[in-house]
């Protein structure tokens, strides 16, 4: 595998490097839902959304839905995963329960769409912190063979989400993709190099091992969720 940051011009902690590699290295991996090679094709289509004029077209529009045309491909994927994934990538706070209703006509069940929102927020978030330090996106790895593992949890409920959320007590988000543990490992893994770690998070006042001040932090984090029209 090739080295990860290596045209970074600023030095790369230890710990967010080795986060990065690995959760790369389960891209390629069949995940719980989907084979290496479709999760891999949706990490790049979750790229070109950024640049899909399609996609544009909608943001800059009152609603969505009106909008016809065709989505920049990366990949041969079925136009539906096509749609999901550059919804997810451009437009994730019009996304609709109806939206994510109508996935399952195309074969993307609950535990399909949850593999995939993780998909591309682990893809996203790296790529920003590769443009924040001024180094290239990291290069698509080549997907590994094999058929989904079919891992799933034990229990999971409706709590009005659109999609069931595993059972118990997690950050809302991690619950949605407990679909697939694959999924949580991974978000936990980047959450904790490219934030803090879920004890650190729990102790207000406190930054761990990190320069900036917990308030700095939190600055940061909020003015970014707002930026994004996160939910939180």
């Amino acid at each position: 595998m090739t080295e990860l940051f290596r045209d970074s011009p600023l030095p790369i902690r230890d710990d967010l490097r080795a986060a990065h590699e690995r959760v790369w290295q389960r891209l390629a991996r069949p995940g719980s839902a989907w084979t290496g090679e479709t999760r891999v094709a949706i990490a790049a289509e979750a790229r070109v959304a950024g640049t899909c004029s399609l996609c544009r077209e909608r943001r800059e529009a009152v609603s969505p839905a009106p909008v016809a045309g065709e989505h920049t491909r990366a990949s041969e994927l079925p136009e539906a995963i096509v749609d999901a994934v550059h919804r997810v990538s451009t437009d994730a706070s019009r996304i609709t329960q109806a939206f994510v209703d109508s996935l399952a006509s195309a074969g993307v069940d609950a535990r399909r769409y949850a593999e995939l929102v993780g998909i591309v927020a682990c893809l996203r978030s790296m790529d920003a912190v590769c443009f924040g330090v001024g180094a290239r996106p990291h290069p698509l790895p080549t997907p590994e063979a094999g058929e989904p593992t079919g891992d799933a949890p034990a229990r999971s409920e409706s709590i009005g989400a659109f999609i069931p959320v595993v059972e118990g007590r997690l950050p809302a988000v991690l619950r949605a993709l407990g679909l697939c543990p694959d999924a949580v490992r991974d978000m936990q893994e980047l959450g904790e190099a490219h934030y803090l770690g879920h004890d650190e998070i729990v102790r207000l006042g406190r930054s761990g091992r990190r320069a900036l001040t917990r308030p700095q932090i939190e600055l940061v984090a909020s003015r970014v969720s707002a930026l994004n029209e996160c939910f939180y």
